[in-house]
């Protein structure tokens, strides 16, 4: 179906544009998705996208041809709407509109060998976003975002995690009743700190494990803290005193990726 829209007044677009808030999404269900590659990528990862706006004056674009039979709706709209509907300061001529589509806590349960990270107040919907992709690319076979931490459907959030956060189970909700359920199914929980005396290279990250990146000022929560089974840490040469949230999940993603995928007793 194609319908065409050029007035911010319209009621749609006033719709639209409390997406951009987080009392908006929660209110509706749903949250943009801006630019081409972003929009491709929900569309591929089967994301329930109810429709897709694309700029009136603008052929649209290549990459997008292939999806015309997809079942949404395509609105062409006027550039004022494309600025009215998006975060970015030049918008890339196209946006769709998603529904939430969270994960269900039975995918935690069913995973062989799990490799969960999990988020404690992380705040910044760039670091998010960031590790979110590193977790995807890792092969991590979960995620879950604990309360404070910043919204999963943030503008930023969605664009740092470059279509990842498609493709990878994402939960969000109070940590504490996840981190007890795992640990009685035997399942450590780990953490890092600078106290800790076994680095993250002598840990076994072949086995199942969860671990938790905790705020980027304050660090793990006393809560969560509590639930932790060890605490390692990321050794440095360098001076530095620590790396910030999403370089430190990073590095243990990818050492867990290494282990499981790439040591010599895997080969």
């Amino acid at each position: 179906m194609n319908t065409m829209i050029t007035s911010v007044h319209n009621p749609r677009v006033k719709r639209w544009a409390e997406l951009l808030t987080k009392k908006g999404r929660e209110e509706q269900g749903r949250y943009l998705v801006e630019g081409i590659h972003l929009v491709q990528e929900a569309l591929q990862a089967g994301c329930e996208v109810e429709c897709i706006a694309y700029a009136l004056d603008k052929p649209l674009p290549g990459e997008l041809q292939a999806y015309r039979s997809h079942p949404c709706e395509w609105i062409a709209v006027s550039e004022q709407v494309l600025k009215k509907c998006t975060s970015t300061q030049t918008p890339q001529g196209v946006f769709a509109v998603v529904a939430k589509q969270e994960a269900e806590e039975n995918v935690l349960w069913q995973q062989e060998r799990p490799l969960v990270i999990v988020l404690d107040q992380v705040q910044d919907p760039g670091n998010v976003g960031t590790i979110i992709r590193s977790a995807e690319a890792s092969g991590a076979t979960a995620m879950i975002l604990g309360k404070g931490s910043a919204d999963l459907y943030n503008p930023k959030t969605v664009r740092a995690t470059m279509g990842a956060m498609f493709r990878i189970p994402i939960l969000e909700g109070d940590l504490v009743p996840y981190l007890r359920q795992a640990k009685k199914r035997g399942i450590p929980i780990l953490s890092t700190g600078l106290e800790a005396s076994r680095t993250c290279y002598e840990w076994d990250w072949r086995k199942p494990v969860w671990f938790i990146i905790g705020n980027e000022g304050a660090g793990v929560s006393a809560a969560a803290a509590a639930e932790v089974d060890e605490v390692i840490t990321i050794p440095m040469l360098g001076k530095a005193e620590s790396l910030n949230a999403a370089m430190a999940a990073t590095v243990l993603l990818f050492e867990a990726m290494r282990q499981r995928a790439f040591s010599i007793n895997n080969l």
